[in-house]
């Protein structure tokens, strides 16, 4: 196991007397050199965390922990974190190399160390030469990569980063997180990033903490993350999923049999849920679905009869959405040009590989 850097011990953060609670009980561990990413919806905690261990916040309750010292009573510019913002954070009237130089400067890093450390730190984010320039005369991509730099430059045990992308354009934001996570393995520095969109979390973490209602609901590799989610929140929002719901009908070990609310009986993997009658979820990928042009007649063992609503032609793969049983529905995806779809309205047959649907508890979310 590698060795911890950051640990939080049953944190709490509340604002205001008897608030619900932003954060709640939160145990989480940070390995040195790891790249954790807080992954949930708005409101569920993730950026209260990382201000907490920033220092712009102060817990209500419990530790949090840097390289074994309680941080507690260190002020953020003590606490000797990076911290990278959404909004950059650049001063508009100071040069690249200026900006960068900052935290060097404030440090009483000699002039002479301080060109040479910005340098390095500008050539690691590919703007060797730009230092001259001011915020106003970059991209949007080059001033995320200024605002890296400055967070990187004075060597911390950790970086932060904030939605560090939400501002840019798509096509540039793919290209930004993989520029973050070479930059990762290169220098083999921590970092904390915190995000509510699925495919970069995926993209980037070495593990993932999937936060709703301010606690985790699960921390896993992305892998396991998406293949074998923990409960039916994480199934829903990690990646798209098919929730339908059902009932326990039956079940032996691990396994179950799961009655449907539209009609069908499948087989599932107890992921998380209960004994016969118990009303749970049945959780299955749009990817894992085969879909064949075939009628109730010709349907093969563990096939499922269907209906083809609707087939969207997305370049590499075809959405099709289809009706099961009375009233259920299901995506599914397939590679574009893979065999001959049905025709919407007529009849398909649907199914799936043994293990890749798994049952939920349905049980209410927190609001």
């Amino acid at each position: 196991m590698a060795e911890t850097l950051v640990r939080f011990e049953g944190v709490r953060k509340t604002y205001g007397a008897g608030g619900p609670a932003a954060v709640a009980g939160l145990d989480l561990d940070i390995a040195r050199g790891e790249l954790m990413t807080l992954l949930g919806p708005s409101g569920s905690g993730k950026t209260t965390t990382l201000m907490m261990l920033a220092g712009f916040e102060a817990p209500s309750a419990g530790r949090i922990l840097l390289d074994g010292r309680d941080i507690a009573p260190l002020p953020p510019h003590r606490r000797g974190i990076g911290v990278v913002f959404q909004s950059y954070a650049l001063f508009p009237h100071m040069s690249v190399a200026e900006n960068v130089a900052f935290p060097l400067s404030v440090r009483g890093v000699p002039r002479a160390e301080r060109q040479a450390r910005v340098a390095r730190a500008l050539e690691m984010v590919r703007l060797g030469g730009f230092g001259e320039r001011r915020p106003a005369q970059l991209s949007g991509g080059q001033q995320q990569r200024v605002a890296l730099a400055r967070a990187l430059v004075f060597e911390p045990p950790i970086v932060l980063l904030d939605e560090p992308l939400g501002a840019l354009d798509k096509a540039l934001r793919e290209e930004m997180q993989l520029e973050i996570r070479h930059l990762h393995q290169r220098l083999g520095v921590t970092m904390m990033y915190v995000t509510h969109d699925q495919a970069e979390a995926l993209t980037l973490a070495d593990r993932i903490a999937v936060f709703e209602g301010g606690r985790i609901r699960q921390v896993a590799d992305p892998a396991t993350l998406y293949n074998r989610p923990a409960d039916a929140f994480v199934a829903g929002f990690v990646g798209e999923n098919n929730l339908l719901p059902g009932e326990i009908a039956a079940r032996e070990g691990e396994e179950v049999t799961v009655r449907l609310r539209c009609g069908p009986v499948v087989a599932a993997q107890a992921a998380d849920c209960g004994g016969p009658g118990e009303a749970c979820l049945l959780a299955i990928r749009p990817e894992r679905i085969a879909v064949a042009a075939v009628t109730a007649a010709e349907l093969g063992a563990g096939a499922l009869p269907a209906v083809l609503r609707e087939a969207i032609f997305l370049g590499d793969h075809v959405r099709l959405r289809l009706a099961v049983g009375d009233g259920g529905e299901l995506l599914a995806k397939r590679p574009a040009g893979l065999g001959r779809l049905p025709e919407p309205g007529g009849p398909a047959a649907i199914a799936w590989p043994e293990g890749a649907a798994f049952a939920f508890r349905d049980t209410p979310r927190r609001g």
